[in-house]
């Protein structure tokens, strides 16, 4: 079983050998007050438009739509963000390289700005494209930009701020300057003056400190000779705090520190998860901070799961990378996923590198549904994993904590899917507010694949993580995979913490959903959709969200009890992409629940096509994505514009409403097909 373990030196070499930080890095910590003062910022606005309302700015830009997919990609350490500043805006606006290159380097937007992926590319093509000029470049949005991309612009050293009033008054051509030092905002052209919502002391003080290449050179040589304590809270102060704070409580670097909400802390990490996609950004951070080849990358895993199986030579050259460090630093198996081991978020775990009370931050946007298995999972960039992999620890800012209790019985037919469709509905364009979710499963009806889902689409609810405690369906998950003796207690919220919100979603009221473009939230009963006669292209049933066995289970059972009906073949292409190499070979054996059949053969017997284990349908990757024009009905987490491919159109459910809709030729629940419910022969 993977714990957490101390920095280990390569042959040759001492904790007095290791790199320490450079004089550019020591200078830069030393900055405070009016002596760090710098020149201040000059340019003129670039405004994103929203063009359906008039005047108004645009709200909720994903990090899709700063950098596509396909732009994602660096061929060689030397060329890392080439791709990224080509791309960006690639397609929501043509002429954005040109435009800040004409010095229109004040990016101005409406709230929501960078929500989603975690992909680094995104702030630092932002930051590159400027430089190509000789430019700074200054991200102006509203309320609540993305987490991840924030953190990540600190990490880099890209100007972002949020300011409700100046995005209000900002025009395309505004004058603007910028102050690095007290990062007042200017609007030269109106005279007006803003000072954007505050940092905390210790995000400031990341800001100024050079960025995070610095940070990790500075802290590296002490992580290194630091044994890792984890230290769980006593039950007088477990009393105040939540699941997720009690794990980063227990896995604080500064033993003093105060676990509130706001407050930045150092927490070790039990496991630093990378995609062949982050992994090339992570390396070259490592490689910044340790010098290469002086200890061993710490608590690191990789997974070949996003550009793997595209026939592209570039992408092929980007996984190359990963491959070569993994084979440096003898990173093997299942620390080393190979294409086809599966995408990271079902496959780490049945590896057994993921088990309650630990804290995994991933270079993907997704970890989050390791709070399934009653972890802390979190998106974070690149350029941390990598100061991860160096130092054993990261940085994180506390989120303020929500709860949302699970209450009444479920309805026919409802899943995980469901519930955080229905969930995403309701919160709208707040979202979760990029607070931590608590999730309470009040009559523990809700199995690991349903906690998956919900867990994982706290992504696209914006949220900073989302956790079920540990509970009885967590052990016997665990004690089912014969892994038993897990290392950390057994943990639940105390009984005097403060929720920010606390909300109950009455099951009973939930049905089958189905999200229409271009958001999960917009969401909509099915049986309500299925008036309407919707159809597609292509049924996709996969993804890191609805790719584990039982999902694919629930999916093969309605086939069956659709084909027993008379419908022997699905009305349009129909393809299943299993979560993992692992459950790819699972769903080959035979199934009591499907009377000697094997999942497989029950999608095939009706026209579906078993894929590989991998990502790239879901981000536009690959002969599945979608093409100009085309519709699909997908168990898939993100429906935003060219998401799913350019020009195309993805909606989102359950496995069991796309397996129905995939025989019906139009979108619907399977009570459409004529099926009735029963628990004994449907529920999983």
């Amino acid at each position: 079983m993977h714990t957490l373990q101390p920095a280990r030196l390569k042959p040759g070499v001492t904790l007095d050998s290791l790199p320490g930080p450079r004089p550019t890095d020591i200078a830069a910590a030393g900055m405070a007050g009016p002596q760090a003062s710098t020149a201040l910022v000059h340019g003129k606005a670039l405004v994103f438009w929203d063009p359906k309302v008039p005047g108004k700015k645009l709200d909720a830009i994903d990090t899709d739509q700063i950098t596509p997919a396909a732009d994602c990609v660096s061929e060689s350490l030397e060329t890392l963000d080439e791709r990224w500043k080509a791309g960006s805006f690639r397609y929501l606006m043509p002429d954005f390289r040109a435009r800040v290159h004409a010095g229109h380097n004040f990016v101005v937007a409406g709230d929501r700005f960078a929500i989603g992926s975690s992909r680094e590319m995104s702030p630092a093509g932002l930051k590159g494209v400027a430089e190509e000029k000789g430019l700074e470049m200054v991200v102006v949005c509203g309320n609540n930009m993305g987490d991840i991309f924030r953190r990540n612009s600190f990490n880099l050293g890209l100007h972002v701020v949020q300011s409700p009033d100046a995005v209000m008054d900002a025009q395309d051509g505004d004058e603007f300057t910028f102050d690095p030092d007290s990062r007042r905002l200017t609007n030269v052209t109106r005279s007006k003056t803003y000072d954007p919502v505050p940092l905390t002391s210790k995000e400031d003080e990341i800001r100024r400190s050079g960025g995070i290449f610095a940070i990790g050179r500075r802290e590296f040589r002490e992580s290194t000779g630091r044994k890792p304590e984890i230290v769980w809270p006593d039950a007088a102060s477990a009393r105040k705090l939540t699941t997720s704070e009690q794990i980063l409580w227990a896995h604080r670097v500064d033993k003093n520190a105060e676990v509130r909400a706001g407050a930045t802390l150092r927490v070790y990490a039990d496991l630093l998860p990378a995609s062949d996609g982050t992994a090339p950004f992570s390396i070259h951070t490592f490689n910044q901070i340790t010098g290469g080849n002086t200890i061993w990358p710490r608590q690191i895993a990789v997974a070949n799961d996003h550009f793997v199986f595209t026939g592209v030579d570039s992408d092929d050259k980007q996984t190359g990378i990963g491959r070569q460090f993994a084979a440096m630093h003898a990173i093997e198996k299942p620390y080393y996923a190979t294409p086809g081991d599966g995408i990271f978020h079902f496959y780490f775990p049945e590896q057994g590198l993921v088990y309650p009370g630990m804290m995994i931050p991933g270079a993907d946007s997704h970890s989050r549904a390791y709070g399934a298995y009653g972890a802390i999972g979190i998106g974070v960039g690149s350029t941390t994993l990598g100061f991860g992999w160096s130092t054993g620890h990261i940085y994180t800012t506390v989120a303020k904590p929500r709860r949302v209790t699970f209450k009444g019985e479920l309805q026919p037919w409802v899943t995980g899917k469901d519930l955080v469709l229905e969930l995403l509905r309701r919160w709208g364009a707040k979202q979760s507010q990029g607070m931590s979710v608590e999730f309470v499963d009040a009559q523990m009806q809700l199995p690991i694949a349903f906690r998956n889902t919900i867990c994982n689409m706290m992504a696209e609810a914006e949220s900073w993580n989302g956790i079920f405690a540990p509970d009885d369906v967590t052990y016997a998950w665990f004690d089912a995979k014969g892994m038993k003796g897990l290392p950390y207690p057994r943990i639940a919220p105390g009984s005097e913490v403060e929720w920010a919100l606390d909300e109950t979603l009455v099951l009973s009221e939930v049905r089958p959903m189905i999200a229409k473009p271009f958001s999960p939230g917009n969401a909509f009963p099915a049986e309500d959709v299925a008036k309407e006669r919707i159809t597609f292209d292509k049924a996709m049933i996969g993804s890191c969200t609805n790719g584990g066995y039982d999902d694919l289970l629930s999916a093969a059972l309605v086939l069956r009890a659709a084909r027993a009906a008379g419908m022997k073949q699905a009305a349009k292409e129909f393809v299943i992409f299993p979560g993992s190499g692992g459950v790819k070979q699972q769903i080959e054996r035979p199934d009591a629940r499907l009377e000697g059949e094997s999942i497989a053969d029950v999608f095939r017997s009706v026209g579906g096509g078993i894929r590989e284990s991998w990502c790239g349908p879901c981000f536009g990757q690959g002969p599945d994505s979608l093409k100009p024009g085309q519709r699909a009905i997908t168990s898939f987490n993100r429906n935003w514009t060219n998401r799913m491919g350019l020009g195309g159109e993805g909606y989102l459910a359950s496995p069991s409403v796309v397996a129905a809709s995939a025989m019906l030729g139009y979108m619907a629940p399977p009570s459409e097909l004529g099926l009735k419910w029963q628990a004994e022969a449907f529920a999983v």
